[in-house]
């Protein structure tokens, strides 16, 4: 979807965001805020630039000739690549913070003080600049210096990972961004927040989240249940579920959907007439909340045997027609298909990369605003010399960073 005529000019047009990051929550955030607008420079470290680039490379991906995580999270951007170790490739990130609105930054404390690219060390260049920060386990207590990813400070410590298996199976690890997307969407209002208040104040300032807090927020009905002393909640297997309502079943094609039946008064007869089986409203066996309850395994069993007797796509017509709740539960390739998700926009055409393609879009809609066209990731580097010259450089202070390899 590209700006008409009548679209206003992206909000976020004239912001400018250094994304001194890698891998995906930071990133991520300065790719939500270059999809309404914002310039978006990429600082690389030489001589690969971001190790995320090859992330999908490893065996537990599935294959593809792109680098899709990459690309999905660094599209829009200018990828420059300076060696923050050495004075000059230290400069050129110091001019660029003096000319910058926002900085995003997953770097470590103590690789933050090593670069000098701490809020403390940048603020006084530039007292309107929003220092934005991800970690794992944040800045105080004994882990501030641990590395984290989403699968272990996210996933793993929030006690999501705990939860998220049936009795007698292990835990399962989590797909690529499942902590770090949400997680970017934090620092995402955080960013916001810190640009509102620099426009009643003037003055900008540091914001942070970590990937550990962001797991447990996810979390946190259970762990507000474990606060107030409730414990943990009991396992079970798919045919063991204590509330079969609330469970998830298998049709005579093999495709899965989930209920979340929550009013059992009303639903229940709504089942009935969806399975064609309007005698078991009044079925003793059945007919309250509490007798499914107390043999709710072979009430499972029952709705197994008469959902395995007909094709996914009949039943959705079958539960549309008597307002049964569900949600059908489709593969990565389903959910690429999927019109609805089409028809709302979480899908945006890709620009670049040889050929027609789409990307994910940011989940944040505004009325009277449409998200242009996201452009392909850049390559490692390929705008060092353009940043640079629009920073002042001459040619030849530039050529000299590059044989140096103060840049690249």
């Amino acid at each position: 979807m590209k700006n008409t005529a009548e679209s206003p000019e992206p909000i976020l047009r004239g912001l400018r965001v250094i994304d001194a990051a890698t891998y995906i929550a930071a990133p991520a955030a300065a790719a939500v805020l270059s999809d309404f607008g914002a310039e978006v420079i990429k600082i690389e470290r030489p001589p690969h630039g971001d190790p995320f680039r090859h992330l999908s490379h490893n065996p537990d991906f599935p294959a593809s000739p792109h680098a899709y995580p990459f690309i999905l999270d660094n599209r829009n951007k200018r990828s420059v690549m300076l060696n923050l170790a050495k004075p000059a490739g230290h400069a050129a990130l110091l001019r660029l913070v003096d000319r910058a609105d926002v900085l995003i930054t997953n770097y470590q404390p103590q690789m933050q003080a090593r670069f000098a690219i701490r809020h403390e060390d940048l603020a006084p260049r530039n007292a309107r600049l929003i220092y934005a920060m991800v970690t794992g386990y944040g800045e105080a207590g004994n882990e501030a210096e641990k590395p984290g990813y989403d699968m272990t400070a996210y996933y793993a410590r929030s006690g999501l990972m705990n939860y998220l298996h049936g009795a007698g199976m292990d835990p399962h690890t989590s797909p690529c961004g499942f902590g770090d997307h949400p997680t970017a969407m934090s620092l995402v209002s955080s960013i916001l927040l810190a640009l509102y208040r620099r426009e009643r104040t003037g003055l900008g300032g540091k914001v942070w989240t970590t990937l550990m807090h962001n797991g447990v927020w996810s979390n946190s009905s259970l762990v507000q249940g474990a606060l107030l002393g409730a414990g943990n909640p009991p396992r079970w297997t798919r045919a063991t579920a204590p509330n079969p309502f609330v469970n998830h079943y298998v049709c005579a094609d093999g495709q899965r959907f989930i209920f979340c039946l929550l009013d059992a008064a009303s639903d229940w007869p709504k089942l009935c007439r969806a399975l064609g089986r309007p005698e078991l409203e009044h079925d003793p066996r059945w007919s309250t909340r509490e007798a499914r309850l107390a043999a709710h395994t072979e009430f499972i069993a029952l709705l197994d045997a008469e959902f395995a007797r007909h094709p996914l796509a009949e039943w959705q017509q079958r539960f549309t027609e008597c307002d049964v709740l569900y949600g059908i539960v489709p593969d990565n390739t389903g959910v690429a298909r999927d019109p609805q998700m089409a028809a709302n926009g979480v899908f945006l055409p890709l620009e670049g990369g040889g050929g027609e393609h789409q990307t994910v879009a940011s989940p944040i809609h505004l009325a009277g605003v449409e998200k242009p066209a996201a452009r392909w990731a850049p390559e490692p580097g390929a705008h060092t010399e353009e940043v640079l010259t629009e920073l002042g450089y001459t040619a030849k202070e530039i050529a000299a960073m590059l044989q140096q390899g103060e840049a690249k």
